[in-house]
């Protein structure tokens, strides 16, 4: 008889990968939305960096796509418990967008069109952890995934992967999102299953 019950050790294999705990794998792609999708034109789009003193950096569509992409590969983790693996994506690093950010914030608040919002620590954007994702699967990412480009941020639990995105306004003290406002973690560790606050 085992010492400790299964999934007590935290992650268990699953091919060659590991599933944080609670998650299973999935080889579809859910859908999941806090409301309708918005489909924003490309020549209307735009996305913004604001600092903590009212500084605003924007791009433009085509200014994001003059900007050096990137094609990750990651693995995702929703709240809901599902887990896809080897995702294939193209965008550009947040490591790029904010080259030129002056801020002595440490915190930041992502904004989407249609409304939604998220809370991450400006340190989980950085140093190649996030992505403004344009592409998904070797085509245009589709406006149910959040396109014309989301957030990527593969290490948080999805929700922290805001879809639409429009703009990150950063602050000097965390300000919760949509679902963090709700009772959701404000961290979203899957590997710690930060789902609620609390966790």
């Amino acid at each position: 008889m085992p010492i400790i019950s299964r999934g007590f050790g935290g992650r268990r294999p699953s091919g060659d990968h590991e599933l944080p705990p609670g998650q299973y794998e999935t080889f579809d792609f859910p859908v999941l939305s806090a409301g309708p999708t918005p489909h924003v034109p490309l020549d209307e789009w735009e996305f913004t960096i604001g600092t903590e003193t009212g500084t605003e950096y924007r791009w433009s569509w085509d200014d994001l796509m003059a900007l050096p992409a990137e094609t990750p590969t990651v693995d995702l983790h929703c709240v809901t418990k599902w887990s896809k693996f080897d995702t294939e994506w193209r965008g550009v690093s947040l490591d790029v967008l904010f080259e030129d950010v002056e801020s002595a914030a440490d915190f930041t608040l992502v904004h989407s069109y249609g409304g939604y919002s998220t809370n991450l620590p400006l340190e989980d954007l950085l140093d190649g952890k996030a992505w403004i994702a344009y592409g998904y699967g070797g085509g245009e990412l589709p406006p149910e995934h959040g396109g014309p480009a989301r957030l990527l941020v593969p290490h948080l639990y999805f929700w922290k992967s805001a879809k639409w995105v429009r703009g990150i306004r950063l602050g000097l003290e965390d300000e919760p999102g949509f679902w963090e406002s709700a009772g959701y973690h404000d961290y979203g560790d899957p590997w710690r299953e930060q789902r609620y606050q609390g966790d």
